[in-house]
């Protein structure tokens, strides 16, 4: 398997295709709009009222936490992109914050891009496990659930860097809006996100032994793009990146979930005998990702920030 295209050196031993280029400054069209390529601490944060899939994510990184890197190749391909986007981003004063930081890899993405930058991003993330492997974690990291919004620290922000953090929370295009109200004016956010198209071998198989599809629902690149349009930046620019891993069974894809962490499923888990059938019929292709790589800028005044949105806080369906 070769590199994906324009991601450097820094992410050698990627072992994804890219399957889908990009234009020369990696950024496309959308529609028929035009799109282009000092921190108080924080407190230590528990909610007692985490809602069971928040709770189950968190458990599920906790204990991938010591593998995570060596497994997590398409990550830190997508972080180096991202963080080359950000590189020349003319920004404001205001806090800067990596939400979802994990082990911290768009940081650092962007701190060797950007070596400029003063200090590292703020480090939020829900896991602790993850975060004490995060070489640049200091008095400003903290574990906090994204599910309860932005914490006030980062109001009136500069700069808001997410990758794969997005799509575990339970609304993702109503916490895009609310991180894009957080930002000040001339302020950006820059994301990368797995979007539906993703993991179709494991959907197809799932179908084919008629059991349920227990990998977990991506929201809509559309949708997103839309939502960040309506939250207010500007001429969001936008691409969707189709990667793919060779062809392996369901019972290795399955393991390389696991290592990463990424466990959670809003679905009960599958009985042995569903398990079996799933496998049984999992087709010899490549396991396939779609990513969608936004940045916008929030411009003119300061309209009033979205709230937080409020989780549910039930059973998850």
């Amino acid at each position: 398997m070769t590199l994906p295209s324009g991601i450097p050196d820094a992410a050698e031993g990627q072992t994804f295709q890219e399957q889908r280029g990009s234009d020369q400054d990696g950024l496309v069209s959308v529609g028929d709009r035009h799109v282009r390529g000092g921190l108080r601490t924080l407190p230590q944060v528990a909610d007692p009222a985490r809602p069971a899939f928040s709770g189950r994510v968190r458990q599920g990184f906790g204990r991938g936490a010591a593998s995570y890197e060596a497994q997590a190749r398409l990550q830190q391909g997508v972080a180096w992109r991202l963080g080359r986007l950000c590189s020349d981003l003319p920004l404001t004063a205001g806090p800067y914050a990596d939400l979802g930081a994990g082990s911290g890899l768009l940081s650092r993405a962007l701190l060797a891009q950007r070596p400029s930058l003063a200090k590292p991003p703020l480090q939020l993330d829900l896991c602790p496990e993850l975060l004490a492997r995060n070489p640049l974690a200091g008095p400003t990291t903290a574990p906090w659930d994204l599910n309860r919004g932005l914490p006030p620290q980062l109001r009136d922000a500069g700069l808001l860097l997410s990758s794969f953090a997005l799509q575990w929370l339970d609304d993702p295009m109503a916490q895009l809006a609310h991180w894009a109200g957080r930002l000040a004016p001339g302020g950006w956010l820059a994301l990368a996100v797995p979007v539906a198209g993703s993991f179709d071998t494991w959907q197809a198989a799932a179908r084919a032994a008629s059991v349920p599809c227990t990998a977990l629902p991506l929201p809509e690149a559309d949708g997103l793009i839309e939502a960040a349009i309506r939250a207010g930046l500007e001429g969001p620019r936008a691409q969707r990146l189709r990667f793919s891993r060779a062809p392996r069974d369901g019972l290795a894809t399955l393991r390389l979930l696991r290592s990463l962490g990424a466990t959670a499923s809003r679905q009960p888990p599958l009985d042995p005998g569903q398990l079996r059938r799933l496998l049984a019929h999992w087709p010899a292709a490549p396991l396939r990702w779609e990513v969608l790589v936004l940045v916008g800028r929030r411009t003119g005044g300061a309209p009033s920030l979205p709230a937080a949105p409020s989780p549910p806080y039930g059973p998850p369906c």
